[in-house]
């Protein structure tokens, strides 16, 4: 949605920090907005050992599972962009993704051979040799255009809109897509990139995979035991180093997930309409989460769950008192896209454990 990486996000716009604020926590917010969307960038940390953390899943998680059939693309196609734009792609024989959740659905349909480039929030490891065409969070259109690619997928959190318009005006098909922002527009982004692309057969076989997947991990989520109530998870984005602590509402692009997992989103419960709101003493203690969830380069970034429980009213939540804390890799928590099963079934095992402990 989009911390989208390493602290100069692609804000999406549902509400992503700072959209709607002032001064520095508007600046502070609309930088976290856009790394949330993009998936969080930067090479991909293994998941942090905290409390809580799960087993398989994230140990997985830089790696995508291809279909097992490579697709042919059936080209000319033309398609309309998100922002409204007739588009024909001829050819996909040079790709470039500029998303880190747009490649993933580009490699997972089998045509990783054609991506000839990506953005830095493309963390995983089938796409860690390709050149780099973004500089921070902003796309370098000169180094798009330098790769002769004949497609760029985009989507509307991706910037500046002068490198977007730049790579148009030299004539190189680009197609911008809706971001996803919850598990409903899983099914949707993938049909929409693989339309694009010229292999819609691949496409199906793709969304009813994954959401075959999902549909499997929601099934394993335990009941809560004896008429417990539901455990309340907070969602908060970190970046020590640059002083921004928030706290997620009923538009971080967390609840569907925490929803799906068995949990309540803490803020949202709490009345936090908008995306992200500046963590206070005040807001964590009505949101009163059992858990806490966090990235995992977020939670280094302030020093591990010791440095974590030092932020102003963490430690008085029960989530703090009990320290625990739910840590998923910062590219592919958002993503919205082929691998959200692994994602959600390392939440699940991270907010059940088998042996009921809360860790």
């Amino acid at each position: 949605m989009r911390f989208s990486q390493d602290f100069a996000p692609p804000g999406r716009d549902t509400g992503r920090p700072g959209r709607r604020r002032t001064a520095l926590v508007t600046a502070a917010l609309s930088l976290a907005t856009a790394l949330l969307l993009a998936g969080c960038g930067g090479p991909a940390a293994p998941a942090a050992k905290a409390a809580g953390t799960g087993t398989g899943a994230a140990a997985d998680a830089d790696r995508i599972e291809p279909l097992t059939t490579t697709p042919a693309p059936r080209l000319p196609v033309t398609v309309t962009s998100a922002d409204g734009k007739r588009t024909t792609i001829t050819s996909a024989d040079r790709i470039v993704p500029l998303t880190g959740s747009l490649s993933e659905i580009v490699f997972t349909l089998g045509l990783g051979k054609q991506v000839v480039a990506r953005d830095i929030t493309a963390t995983f490891e089938q796409a860690g040799k390709l050149p780099v065409v973004t500089r921070a969070h902003d796309v370098s259109a000169e180094s798009v255009l330098s790769l002769r690619p004949t497609v760029v997928l985009a989507d509307t959190t991706t910037g500046p809109a002068e490198a977007i318009g730049q790579i148009r005006d030299a004539g190189i098909p680009l197609v911008v897509v809706d971001p996803a922002t919850e598990l409903a527009d899983v099914g949707r982004r993938i049909e929409t990139v693989a339309a694009a692309l010229g292999v819609p057969k691949s496409g199906d076989e793709l969304r009813q995979r994954t959401q075959d997947r999902i549909d499997a991990v929601r099934k394993s989520v335990p009941a809560p035991a004896g008429g417990a109530e539901k455990p309340r998870v907070a969602f908060l984005y970190l970046r020590g180093s640059a002083s921004v602590y928030l706290l997620g509402g009923r538009e971080s692009g967390a609840s569907s997930l925490l929803e799906a997992a068995g949990a309540v989103d803490a803020g949202k419960a709490s009345g936090l309409r908008k995306d992200f709101t500046a963590i206070t003493s005040e807001a964590l203690a009505k949101a009163a989460p059992d858990a806490i969830l966090v990235m995992t380069k977020g939670l280094e970034s302030v020093g591990g769950v010791d440095g974590l429980v030092k932020i102003p009213g963490v430690a008085e939540t029960p989530a703090g008192m009990d320290r625990r804390i739910l840590s998923i890799d910062d590219g592919v928590l958002l993503n919205y896209g082929p691998r959200t099963d692994r994602v959600l079934s390392e939440l699940v095992a991270q907010l059940h454990p088998k042996d009921g402990a809360a860790k």
